[in-house]
């Protein structure tokens, strides 16, 4: 008797930590399921946006509104004229949503006036340019400053702020390592700016640098192969539970069988 209890509560203590395990790895499945909805959902409004004719400009009072949610890759068609300022360039390896780019190379943010006097930055395109060599980048955005009104179509983006591992920007290169636009327009003088930016689409300039594209959806949806993983690992912790306990009864029986 004195061997009974013990047992016991080992078998009790081992199976609250596999029925725990299981539950976890579940629900990590179940969260991976939920992720894949919300995943198709937004390559459906993604893809919708992408497609659909270009309206207007947000109007500046609406500015303080936009949201990703709502107006992220939205296309528009406007008329702005290059400002006759500093560019800034964008380091990059590739696109995730240009299938025509492939790095390394930069972003040219340039300054934008529209019309009503506003400033906004657009991203006219990828320049190719293996070492960042500055007077490629500057001969590449020479011709965009004519200083005419130009009838332009892009998307909608907003700005992105670098994170821990993101490299410092090269003030004096006018190099960033991420789409903050707000740090370019305070470093490079370019006053107030718009809230957002545009990734243009067109015109394409004559000499085809930098080079601005379409818009594609390519984003990754691996949530089913991850979620049928969870559910296999918490299947697995149960059925090895069940072998080992399984065994501790047939154990058992033999001891009683042998007194």
């Amino acid at each position: 008797m004195s061997n009974v209890f013990p047992r016991s509560r080992g078998r009790l203590g081992l199976g609250v930590i596999a029925a725990l395990m299981v539950a976890v790895l579940l629900s990590l499945g179940v969260w991976q399921l939920q992720r894949r909805v919300q995943k198709h959902a937004l390559i459906a409004a993604l893809t919708e946006r992408l497609a659909a004719p270009p309206g207007e400009l947000p109007r500046a009072v609406e500015w303080p509104k936009l949201t990703p949610a709502q107006d992220e890759f939205r296309r528009v068609a406007f008329t702005a004229s290059y400002a006759n300022q500093p560019d800034a360039m964008v380091y990059s390896s590739g696109s995730a949503i240009r299938d025509d780019i492939a790095g390394p190379g930069t972003w040219a943010m340039l300054p934008a006036r529209l019309p009503g006097g506003q400033t906004l930055i657009i991203n006219a395109g990828f320049v190719p340019n293996t070492m960042q060599d500055r007077a490629q980048q500057d001969r590449a955005v020479a011709s965009l400053r004519s200083g005419e009104p130009v009838a332009l179509t892009g998307y909608l983006r907003l700005p992105e702020a670098g994170g821990a591992l993101t490299p410092a920007p090269d003030v004096a290169k006018r190099l960033w390592f991420a789409r903050d636009t707000a740090a370019m327009a305070a470093a490079l003088g370019w006053g107030e700016v718009a809230p957002f930016y545009i990734d243009l689409e067109t015109p394409v300039p004559a000499s085809g640098v930098p080079k601005p594209g379409p818009l594609g959806v390519h984003l990754k949806d691996d949530h089913l192969q991850y979620a049928i993983t969870w559910f296999g690992l918490a299947g697995a912790v149960a059925i090895a539970f069940a072998v080992w306990l399984n065994g501790q009864r047939r154990r058992r029986s033999g001891d009683d069988i042998a007194r």
